[in-house]
């Protein structure tokens, strides 16, 4: 009973701070909500070698571009590699990932991402030699370089190995150098472009509204228009400067809004039921069965001077015990009562996730369920 209350009191804790009170809307800055299509992030991506590393780099032999790739990078340093074969376990070649910012300057630095190609077995103390990142259109935009931080690590011995994390990927903070700009500059835009990151027609026109209220106050006239549940779209001005017009615009606080939804996980048991769920009237039961195996083998001792062998006999008990279902009408008209008529069945998190899905299957929840 206990363990059963406090999951009660943990469900109704958080359905009710997911509800807020009855209003299922919210006030929220614009810039919390929206991104600048204009100010997107770039990847970038590009191949190098990690040297430095205690024997764990990549055998040459199973991974040979590693081998071309110190053949060249040594050729290029005007050192002759013809001849003999590289024996090295102390490189190894990996990809090197990065997002570029929105209006990153040359000059600025940004975190980078190294990740083993080859059998390299551990990358700590390795360090990246310089290495070009280029972005979808072929072009190069930062160099990276420097020494890799792993958070992993591994450890073997002769009959037994333990690992910790990835140790065959890591992270140079401020690694890369940024050497272009992007093509485009913000301040050649005509007009803004704000894109909702949880698409929703209700509060795209939110937006829209608000931006309006404050641009005829400001302007005289009507700057926004919602193009769709994602975009809205803000002409400039021509008094306007764009950057200061954005500043303005990123601070309006707007109601949103979001669809009725139930999130389950049945690996972890997470529940998070949205405020605007409602179920229709039904009538619910839960009853588990639980199966108990237990194996109590006995040692039989042959008779004194028979010859005979002590063996052991196999005894296997199984008890099967089912707990009596109680019946329980849902009618959930807010978020508050429907917490209230799943505890009050008495059941874990995965019994609430297998009724929720009954519910669903019989049309009386009314709200969209993922199961993830």
């Amino acid at each position: 009973m206990k363990r059963l209350s406090q999951i009660a009191s943990l469900l109704l804790a958080v359905c009710l701070m997911l509800a807020g009170g009855a209003d299922a809307f919210a006030a929220s800055r614009i810039k919390d909500i929206a991104s600048l299509q204009a100010g997107r992030d770039n990847q970038l991506i590009g191949y190098g070698l990690v040297v430095g590393l205690q024997g764990t780099g990549d055998s040459l032999r199973s991974a040979p571009f590693t081998e071309q790739s110190m053949r060249a990078m040594l050729q290029n340093l005007g050192i002759s590699t013809q001849g003999g074969q590289s024996r090295t376990k102390n490189v190894a070649a990996v990809m090197v990932t990065a997002t570029l910012p929105p209006f990153a300057s040359p000059g600025s630095r940004i975190d980078i991402t190294v990740s083993s190609m080859g059998d390299a077995t551990n990358l700590r103390g390795g360090t990246l030699v310089m290495t070009s990142l280029s972005g979808a259109d072929g072009q190069i935009y930062a160099v990276a370089q420097g020494s890799i931080i792993v958070s992993g690590f591994s450890a073997d011995g002769a009959a037994a190995s333990v690992t910790q994390g990835v140790p065959t990927a890591g992270r140079i903070p401020g690694g890369a150098i940024i050497e272009r700009p992007l093509p485009s500059r913000f301040k050649d835009s005509v007009n803004l472009v704000l894109q909702l990151r949880n698409p929703d027609f209700t509060t795209a026109v939110g937006i829209s509204d608000a931006i309006n209220a404050w641009a005829k106050s400001r302007f005289g006239a009507p700057i926004a228009e919602a193009a769709d549940s994602q975009e809205v779209s803000v002409l400039k001005p021509k008094q306007a400067d764009l950057a200061r017009l954005m500043a303005d615009i990123e601070n309006i606080v707007v109601e949103t809004d979001t669809p009725a939804k139930v999130v389950v996980n049945e690996r972890t048991g997470t529940i998070v039921i949205g405020a605007d769920v409602k179920v229709s009237k039904v009538a619910v039961s839960y009853g588990t069965l639980t199966v108990q195996v237990t194996e109590t083998p006995q040692i039989v001792q042959p008779n004194p001077f028979s010859q005979g062998e002590t063996a052991v006999q196999p005894q296997t008990d199984i008890k099967a015990t089912a707990d009596s279902g109680t019946v329980a009408i849902l009618n959930g008209p807010d978020l508050k009562s429907l917490v209230a008529g799943l505890n009050s069945i008495g059941v874990k998190p995965d019994g609430v996730i297998a009724i929720l899905q009954g519910i669903k299957s019989a049309g009386a929840l009314n709200a969209e369920l993922v199961v993830q």
